[in-house]
């Protein structure tokens, strides 16, 4: 092979970094798609804060014929210094109001006021107050440079983004916020819905990574790359059946600027779909019914992957079955029962009336399941899986890492999502696959104006275009923590509760943010050989709502909760069960210990999520300055949703402290399109 090189580039083309509270160091978030997950205790430190996630990119020196030669790093083959730029930003309070992907049908319902800006209030040259914006900083390896995302405000409020360092190799570590979120405001202004909160902001961010490298006294700019600096994962050993990766990888396959597998293989394309499903049963009990250990569908079970994993006429059914059981728009239109259960863009608490109610597997996804189910596949794997990406083959490495990063991150419900939302699948984003176009620095982005129309959204030089700092992340939920605070199950009307409700399914975002966990207490009782069985297998049976120390009957309030107590929340780690009786799976998900002001709530609190549409109307009013009721809006809408709790006991036998109940702008987005 050519040892020539000639171009350089960034990997990965997108990083993915997330906020924590600890001053401990950070962990390095995923490098490869086969990486075991970290040992317990590594995501929280001894004090209960959560540890950051860095995002470290690599640069890597290509031939003429597009081949990768070698990773390049400072001292090594010539590689005299390693610069590197990076610019993060958060532009959320400047951008304009989420209610459901704007590339989607439904979203031509949408009023001009749902598509105004945010903090509307605030015109002008003022508005540039609004973004956190602390420029670039640049590291340069050699001298073991460090940089802060320190100077950065909003409203004259000083709000740090993260920091930047090098290793010895050169390559770059990109560490986020501390998830403080806040308003600019004194006194703040009281939490009203799940996306859209005035004079609220976070510090989570995003932005270009650059990188120019010295070779034998030449220098090289290297093709650039993006850093998202998102949430925590809450459940970092679970993906979701359709992750980020999926959906950008589809933009390109669909195109036909990537080409489709020239062979399927079951270990490589086949079971990493399936055994998403059986990865959820740690994060939804719904799942985990079906597709948990030894459930009707648990397909990493040996005899039945071993039939799965057989070409041959007898497992053609069964295999068509499976394949036929995967929802598909045409033929399903709203019914929730093809899979996946996850709720989808267009969403609605009431009976679905779009198609989008739930998510599809990607046309990538589904052809690659199309294939398997006719039989044209092979049993066993393409390339070897490396755990750790630095043991692979270098000409593999760069892929791996694209790949782990996105792999990591949620695409279900574009609605808006965990890490960063629907206009990452529109192609015009990339200046190649999976590498965002970059603008160029030092050239603003126009004016849009006070209504982002689908004209300006669809323009050629609009929003979908060239990127720059902040503007993946600036779609998303104003702060995150009330978004996660929603991310639930089985949300419903209460004319939809009875015998076919279930309170686990469909469900948004569970690899992400858990609905229901196996508690510490209940696997230290499993991973005890002188217990019982039978107590043991209750124990492994059981499932608490992550969500069960969020208190009270009012969504805002718990919304508001979830600002501070982010932290507490357990993170569901990877436990290695020490029976060795094959009693149980021999890694199970856990989640630890909350912290202490949640340990004392129910397992079954906020188990039932009730959507009260009529308890919408005193609040819209109210915030529109249109209330005319001779009581304060808010004392009806409490009043109503005790009526609705009270309705909701009755038609599902839980107590009070199982139903969560409120009116949910998120759930009903088109409600004044009607």
């Amino acid at each position: 092979m050519d040892q020539q090189i000639v171009q350089v580039k960034i990997h990965p083309a997108i990083g993915i970094a997330r906020v924590g509270n600890s001053s401990a160091a950070p962990f390095i978030g995923p490098e490869s798609p086969h990486q075991k997950p970290l040992p317990p205790g590594s995501h929280k430190d001894a004090a209960g804060a959560v540890v950051k996630q860095a995002a470290r990119f690599r640069v890597y020196g290509y031939n003429q014929a597009g081949e990768v030669v070698r990773e390049l790093k400072l001292g090594q083959d010539g590689v005299s210094e390693i610069r590197w730029s990076v610019h993060l930003a958060n532009k959320k309070a400047a951008w304009y109001r989420f209610h459901i992907p704007l590339d989607i049908p439904e979203a031509t319902s949408l009023t001009p006021e749902k598509r105004g800006r945010r903090n509307a209030g605030v015109v002008g040259a003022e508005r540039r107050k609004l973004v956190i914006d602390p420029g670039i900083r640049t590291v340069r390896t050699s001298l073991h440079d460090t940089g802060a995302f320190d100077t950065g405000t909003i409203m004259g409020r000083k709000v740090p983004l993260g920091k930047i360092s090098t290793e010895p190799t050169g390559r770059l570590l990109v560490v986020g916020g501390n998830g403080k979120s806040s308003s600019y405001t004194t006194p703040e202004k009281p939490i009203t819905g799940v996306t859209n909160n005035d004079t609220w902001y976070d510090d989570v961010s995003d932005g270009p990574v650059t990188a120019a490298v010295t070779i034998g006294g030449q220098t090289s700019t290297a093709t650039p790359a993006w850093v998202v600096v998102a949430p925590p994962h809450y459940a970092p050993g679970v993906k979701t059946v359709r992750t980020l990766y999926d959906v950008i990888q589809d933009v390109f396959t669909t195109g036909a600027t990537l080409p489709g597998e020239a062979v399927v293989s079951y270990a490589d394309d086949i079971e990493p779909i399936l055994s998403r499903f059986c990865g959820l049963q740690w994060t939804n009990h719904g799942f985990a019914a079906q597709f948990g250990w030894k459930g009707p569908h648990d397909f990493l079970e040996p005899a039945l992957r071993a039939r799965l994993a057989d070409p041959g006429d007898s497992s053609q059914e069964l295999r068509r079955q499976i394949y036929v059981q995967m929802r598909d728009y045409e033929r399903d239109g709203t019914s929730p029962l093809p899979w996946p259960w996850l709720y989808g863009d267009a969403m609605s608490s009431d009976r679905g009336t779009s198609e989008r109610q739930h998510i599809t597997l990607s046309p990538t996804q589904d052809r690659l399941l199309a294939r398997w189910a006719e039989g044209r596949f092979q049993p066993g794997p393409l390339h070897a899986h490396h755990e750790d990406v630095d043991q692979a083959p270098v000409q593999e490495q760069p892929a791996l890492l694209d790949r782990a990063a996105l792999e990591n991150c949620a695409a279900d419900a574009f609605h808006p999502g965990c890490e960063v939302t629907w206009p990452v699948r529109i192609k015009t984003m990339y200046a190649e696959p999976f590498r965002i176009l970059h603008r160029s620095p030092g050239t603003p982005e126009r004016d849009y104006g006070d209504v982002l129309s689908d004209q300006e959204v669809k323009s050629v030089d609009g929003p979908l275009s060239a990127q720059g700092p902040g503007d993946l992340t600036r779609w998303m939920a104003a702060p995150w923590q009330c978004d996660a605070a929603s991310c639930r199950s089985g949300y419903q009307v209460l004319s939809g509760l009875g015998p076919r409700y279930s309170p686990y399914l469909p469900t948004f975002w569970p690899a992400q943010i858990p609905n229901h966990v196996l508690k510490r207490s209940d696997f230290d009782i499993v991973n005890d050989p002188g217990t019982a069985l039978r107590t043991r297998e209750q124990a492994f049976g059981r499932r608490a709502v992550w969500l069960r120390g969020l208190t009270g009957s009012d969504l805002n309030k718990q919304r508001r909760q979830m600002i501070d107590d982010w932290p507490d929340f357990g993170i569901v780690e990877t436990h290695e069960y020490d029976g060795g009786d094959g009693r149980f799976p021999a890694f199970i998900q856990v989640e630890s210990v909350p912290g202490e002001q949640l340990r004392g709530a129910p397992d079954h609190a906020n188990l039932v999520n009730i959507q009260v549409p009529q308890a919408g109307g005193p609040r819209l009013a109210a915030e529109a300055g249109t209330w005319r009721g001779e009581l304060p809006a808010e004392q009806v809408e409490a009043a109503l949703v005790t009526q609705a709790i009270g309705e909701a006991m009755r038609a599902t036998g839980h107590d009070e402290a199982a139903i969560a109940a409120g009116y949910l702008e998120k759930l009903d987005p088109l409600h004044d399109s009607r």
